[in-house]
């Protein structure tokens, strides 16, 4: 039965000699793409993509903004003046 949590059969393999002689196969992990906004699909600004991201802290990751690292400036202005027009109307 094949084991569904690897899903490597896509990924790129390196073979690799280990010190006692034998090769083993390493999977390299795919490329990070970009951060998207979710409503119109732009590359966000302010998000930091690939190995430096792990080393950050969540708040040096994203945006520190409502929605921020989810939604672009300009649909968050779209989104914020919509909720303003339905509260006061």
């Amino acid at each position: 039965m094949p084991r569904p949590a690897l899903r490597t059969h896509s990924k790129a393999k390196t073979k690799t000699r280990t010190p006692g002689g034998k090769i083993s196969i390493h999977v390299r992990p795919r490329k990070t793409k970009k951060a998207r906004c979710s409503i119109c699909g732009k590359p966000l600004h302010g998000t930091h993509v690939g190995i430096e991201a792990r080393k950050l802290s969540l708040s040096e990751k994203r945006p520190n903004r409502p929605y921020g690292g989810q939604i672009c400036s300009t649909c968050l202005s779209t989104l914020i003046a919509t909720k303003v027009r339905a509260i006061y109307a």
